[in-house]
């Protein structure tokens, strides 16, 4: 019985650090290597003791358009510190990137999956063979998925305004340069009779 409420008030703890931590967040972010437009290979372990922000968009998505300024923000911002990776899937081909780069002025890395990355992030199974675009994944420099959002899901805000992306980034940031973050909130420990 002990354990169970010790259990539950890590459990809550835990829920008030991630603020936006989805059903996807809290793991360890599965590994990959894929390649870029110049056939350049982007290795997700090579990113270790950066903030990794990754983003599975499609090209032709006006949302996923419409992200990358703010996306672009937050990397100049941050410098080093943190790094963004889009993945896009089939029917986005060379050219599609291409002209998505050019239109976007995109200087991180778009990155091509043909869906096996992108499952593995999403959890698809065949009982749930969705994947929603965009999603964006926040991982943290230890490696950690430490938030998660869907495009559609109650989270537009992530992917329409600056401010609230950019303040679950600088919390990440902080916690890299060893700034601890805002202290969860307390829960009250009550006695046993």
């Amino acid at each position: 019985m002990r354990k169970l409420a010790i259990a539950a008030i890590l459990s809550a703890v835990f829920s008030f650090s991630l603020p936006g931590a989805g059903t996807l967040s809290g793991r360890r972010a599965p590994g990959f290597a894929l390649p870029d437009l110049n056939l350049n290979y982007h290795d997700i372990f090579d990113y270790r003791g950066k903030v990794v922000i990754l983003e599975i968009i499609q090209t032709s998505c006006p949302v996923c358009n419409s992200m990358q300024k703010i996306l672009e923000t937050i990397r100049l911002k941050h410098g080093g510190k943190v790094a963004v990776l889009s993945l896009v899937n089939p029917p986005d081909t060379q050219t599609t990137v291409n002209q998505f780069v050019v239109k976007n002025q995109i200087k991180s890395p778009i990155l091509f999956d043909c869906g096996q990355v992108s499952a593995v992030y999403m959890r698809a199974t065949p009982k749930n063979p969705n994947i929603t675009l965009p999603h964006i994944f926040l991982i943290d420099g230890k490696g950690t998925i430490r938030s998660d959002y869907e495009y559609g899901a109650g989270y537009e805000k992530y992917f329409e305004s600056l401010e609230p992306l950019s303040k679950e980034i600088e919390l990440l940031v902080k916690e890299l340069a060893g700034v601890p973050a805002a202290p969860a909130k307390k829960l009250p420990i009550t006695k046993s009779k």
